[in-house]
């Protein structure tokens, strides 16, 4: 099954992750089939918190992909903010 996801980058408590698309049999950072956007936890002041190509997630998603609750949350917040 391929899932929409989070993948862990950054350093030791300084999470930045990659919202990936990649098999649900891989491991969390392992390799993933595309990037379609980023979510930085941490960011203060002028840097963007969260990035999204809703065109590639609107793909994938009637390709039969599943977003995990965490990613799913973060569509939903990406959706307000361009509305």
């Amino acid at each position: 099954m391929v899932k929409i996801r989070l993948s862990r980058t950054g350093a030791k408590k300084r999470p930045f992750y990659h919202i990936v698309v990649a098999d649900s049999r891989r491991s969390r950072d392992g390799r993933y089939i595309e990037r379609i956007g980023y979510f930085n936890p941490r960011a203060v002041g002028a840097e963007v918190r969260l990035t999204l190509d809703s065109a590639r997630v609107d793909h994938w998603v009637s390709e039969g992909a599943q977003a995990t609750e965490r990613v799913s949350k973060l569509i939903k917040e990406a959706v307000e903010a361009a509305a």
